[in-house]
């Protein structure tokens, strides 16, 4: 495979599939339902700015997918910031750079939408992720995620 016929585009509602087959491959738990909130809204929501896109390959075959959403004004943020929630490249695809270029093209729309922010949550103990998202310029926040358990 070469990563220069890659191409990534906008995700559509029939990518629906095998976006849900490839997070399963990678967690190894069925997420449809999750997957379903993200697509309606996604989809069906009116005045909602799409912040997913797809990698697939010359023969269109998806074998990536990444997904966000923007905030203007909510969550007491009053600048143009956006959240990157969800990104996955299939197990057979890995370490070919097809994330970096996920995260590059979607940081391209985002500011092309005037977002100046992205912000994601990367679980502390998992030093591959960080990694990957270090080696994609993103660093710590000056905002602390709280939790409470129940």
């Amino acid at each position: 495979m070469n990563n220069s016929t890659i191409k990534i585009r906008p995700m559509k509602a029939e990518d629906f599939d095998v976006v849900v087959a490839i997070s399963e491959k990678i967690f190894n738990i069925p997420r449809r339902k999750y997957y379903e909130l993200k697509f309606e809204k996604l989809f069906k929501s009116k005045g909602y700015l799409p912040m997913s896109l797809v990698a697939e390959e010359e023969g269109g075959t998806v074998i990536g997918f990444i997904m966000g959403e923007l905030y203007i004004g909510e969550y007491g943020i009053f600048d143009e910031e956006a959240r990157l929630d969800t990104i996955c490249v299939d197990p057979d695809y890995q370490q070919k750079g097809i994330g970096g270029r996920l995260i590059s093209e979607f940081m391209d729309h985002l500011r092309n939408n005037g977002v100046k922010k992205v912000n994601t949550l990367v679980d502390w103990n998992d030093a591959k992720l960080m990694h990957f998202f270090r080696a994609n310029q993103f660093s710590p926040s000056k905002t602390i995620n709280l939790e409470r358990n129940l």
